[in-house]
């Protein structure tokens, strides 16, 4: 059976949601871009999230053809934290059916992310008889498991999950090492779970700008080599061990110190209920090393690429990450990325090929993969050519196929019992 409409559900968060805030990152621009090409093949897709204003059932058609957001009234007209979604969600379904109802709409499939969407996803199963597919993109298990471990138990999160994967006919786990998780700590069976990466926008993110032009386009010195964080802050990013990776060149290498510039792009710099944000600020004072780091909030996704392209090396330490959407993005730019070895980024990034794996909070072996980027620019240039190859492998279209594949084999098994 051809997909011909898709119900795609985002509860807690919207993909034209601001990058880099809170709760907006990799999630947000998996389904924009998805939702995108699939229009561009002439499948209607309404994306379905929670509204922040008084008004129900807003519809918004800046996505690309044939794709619908629709902002649904549940809870008050504020913004909220993902949890506090849960209480909302019969309200939502409710909204969501009445959309579908009034305007005599039929899915074919469902395809859900995040728990709390699969939570809704599940209710739609229920009342319409129809398949869904699930994607979680993190793990409640994993981040309790790393932020908690003194206190770790199960959480409603955790138990959604676990009957989200009871409910699902089928779940999209973004690498190996996400499948291998579900199936230790969720008991999923293998046959549930497919194996499918995010993809990337290989026209907007590509090495065609010259490291000098996006230099010249940031203001900054051509001379001076930028590493580059990109994401949101919190503190599983773990953005102190770059700030402390920076210390150590200041004691052992401070004229290799002073050729750098750390450039923090996500949150809001000026925020005084910003916690980490602030902590981050105060300890770049601390470390003596704020002259070398600039703190430059969330920019917009067009203008990422010339952040990418200038820099000398995207650096993600963090302590968890499902899959890595930024280091793909930067991969795709031809800027050789330093990982932590963890989720999603131990299977993308090639350890000595597309740049370097480093332990978890490890600043000392941070700041030799540093040096030996910045030491060595032939093997640099080098690595971020094999990046944007590799990373041509994950265009959009080529992951639509593969989850458009997913899809029909669902649907069909329905149309089977049928």
């Amino acid at each position: 059976m051809s997909i011909k409409r898709i119900a795609l559900i985002s509860v807690h968060t919207s993909p034209l949601a601001s990058l880099g805030g809170a709760k907006t990152g990799g999630m947000n621009v998996y389904v924009r871009e998805l939702s995108r090409e699939l229009g561009e093949r002439g499948i209607s897709v309404d994306i379905f999230t929670r509204s922040v204003g008084e008004s129900n059932a807003v519809i918004e058609n800046a996505i690309g053809d044939n794709v619908r957001l629709v902002a649904l009234r549940a809870g008050p007209p504020t913004a909220l934290s993902p949890e506090d979604h849960y209480p909302h969600l019969s309200e939502f379904t409710a909204n969501l059916m009445a959309f579908a109802t009034l305007r005599n709409l039929h899915y074919d499939i469902v395809f859900s992310h995040y728990w709390l969407s699969g939570w809704v996803a599940a209710k739609l199963k229920e009342a319409w008889g129809i398949r869904f597919v699930h994607m979680f993109h993190t793990l409640g298990h994993m981040k309790k498991r790393i932020l908690e471990p003194e206190s770790y138990q199960p959480d409603r999160r955790i138990l959604t999950e676990a009957r989200v994967l009871q409910w699902a006919d089928r779940v999209i786990a973004a690498t190996p090492a996400e499948q291998a998780q579900l199936r230790w700590l969720y008991r999923a069976k293998r046959r549930q779970i497919a194996v499918i990466p995010p993809g990337v926008n290989t026209e907007q993110f590509s090495d065609d700008m010259t490291v000098s032009e996006a230099r010249a386009s940031l203001g900054m010195d051509p001379d001076r080599h930028l590493l580059l964080f990109v994401g949101r802050i919190e503190p599983l990013k773990a953005v102190d061990t770059i700030l402390e990776a920076l210390r150590v060149l200041r004691d052992e290498m401070p004229a290799m110190l002073k050729r750098l510039q750390f450039v923090i792009v996500g949150g809001d710099p000026a925020s005084k209920s910003d916690t980490e944000m602030m902590r981050l600020q105060q300890l770049s004072v601390k470390l003596g090393i704020n002259q070398f780091v600039s703190f430059v909030g969330a920019k917009d996704q067009a203008f990422l690429p010339h952040y990418y392209r200038a820099a000398t090396a995207v650096i993600m330490p963090s302590d968890y990450e499902s899959f890595g959407m930024v280091a793909l993005e930067a991969m795709a730019c031809g800027t050789p990325v330093i990982a932590s070895q963890v989720g999603g980024l131990q299977f993308l990034i090639r350890d000595q090929e597309t740049g370097f794996h480093v332990p978890a909070r490890a600043p000392v072996s941070l700041a030799q993969a540093i040096i030996s980027l910045v030491n060595d620019p032939t093997r640099t240039a080098e690595m971020g050519h094999t990046a944007s190859r590799i990373a041509g492998d994950y265009a959009w279209s080529e992951i639509a196929n593969r989850l458009l594949a997913v899809f029909e084999l669902v649907v069909g098994q329905r149309l089977k019992k049928t």
